[in-house]
């Protein structure tokens, strides 16, 4: 069976940044108010005009990749595209990839996953890699917030907290099986599913009924979120799945190089820091300037973690997300 080693890496982020300062006046908040509860000092939103969305940024956090991995789009044999803010309702995003890259007709898999679906993206690709279907695979996060978000103080809870953002990874075909992806561990638990949600358009408010109520007032497009409930769960979920794969690969905490958390809230951050004795170069965060950027969190942070050499050669990598669903997981590489 062959492995699969990341041989490239990309993200894509707006210029325009917008400070805490800058939602002051749009809402009733303050910096203060949102680094405490957050760590965020500021994010990027795509402003009014740019041609950008999910999948411009997708494809130009791919180029990026796969221009380092050395090879080109005719080179990728499958695309797996994780959002939660896809450019249509359907199809999805990955076949636009497939589309502005001037790819081959290879496959294009969506993944909805929201604050993990990086971590199932790599996961899908890593098997495809390991039972020798497929030599190079494009996994793409990539999300546009901005446009859906309530920015009044109505919504002030959960608007601060997002920005927009892609990244990418070629995951390649190797043989050395002591490189690369080592495991990946998924996990859900769907009692929780309304505890972070958009209701609108479902099953519960579709097409007829949103046209016959015609209500400015509906709260159902925008992002709920019970950030008590979902912090206490992703603190326990995030070590969970770290031990997870830990154990799987007989591996103690004392060997992580490097841990790449989703990046939801640096206070959960900074509690699984603390949990596990990690240096602080050990674990790399960069919501304090991205925001949470959902399925482009981890792929964002690793890149960045990696053009700045805080990874190297050998290092022990370790990704994990808790989010939406509720649905984690984590993924243990040797670099």
């Amino acid at each position: 069976m062959y492995n699969s080693k990341i041989t490239g890496l990309g993200f894509y982020v707006p210029d325009n940044v917008v400070t805490n300062e800058d939602l002051s006046k749009m809402m009733d908040t303050n910096d203060e108010w949102i680094q405490e509860r957050t760590g965020i000092q500021e994010r990027r939103w795509i402003p009014e005009g740019s041609e950008d969305t999910s999948a411009v940024m997708g494809a130009k956090a791919s180029r990026i990749a796969i221009e380092r991995a050395g090879l080109t789009s005719k080179d990728i044999d499958f695309i797996v595209f994780a959002t939660l803010s896809p450019d249509y309702y359907f199809p999805g995003c990955g076949v636009q990839i497939q589309n502005m890259l001037d790819m081959n007709t290879v496959g294009a898999l969506d993944v909805r996953n929201q604050c993990s679906g990086f971590i199932y993206a790599i996961s899908v690709a890593d098997q495809f890699i390991k039972t020798g279907m497929y030599k190079n695979v494009l996994v793409v996060g990539s999300e546009f917030h901005s446009g859906g978000l309530d920015k009044t103080t109505r919504g002030r809870g959960v608007s601060v907290i997002f920005g927009d953002g892609a990244g990418a990874v070629v995951l390649s075909r190797t043989e050395d099986n002591s490189k690369g992806i080592l495991s990946s561990h998924l996990f859900s638990e769907g009692a929780h599913a309304e505890e972070l949600t958009v209701l609108a358009p479902s099953i519960k408010h579709w097409v007829p009924e949103i046209l016959a109520a015609n209500d400015e007032n509906d709260e159902s497009y925008f992002p709920y979120m019970n950030g008590t409930f979902v912090f206490k769960h992703a603190v326990v979920r995030f070590s969970e799945a770290i031990m997870a794969g830990l154990e799987k690969n007989n591996l103690q905490v004392s060997d992580i190089n490097m841990l790449i958390p989703h990046q939801a809230n640096l206070r959960i951050s900074q509690f699984i820091q603390k949990k596990f004795r990690l240096e602080d170069d050990q674990i790399y965060n960069n919501i304090m300037k991205y925001g949470n950027t959902t399925a482009a969190s981890v792929v964002i942070a690793l890149t960045e973690a990696w053009e700045k050499g805080k990874i190297k050669d050998n290092d022990l990598v370790v990704l994990a997300a808790f989010g939406s669903g509720f649905t984690w997981g984590s993924v243990i590489i040797r670099w």
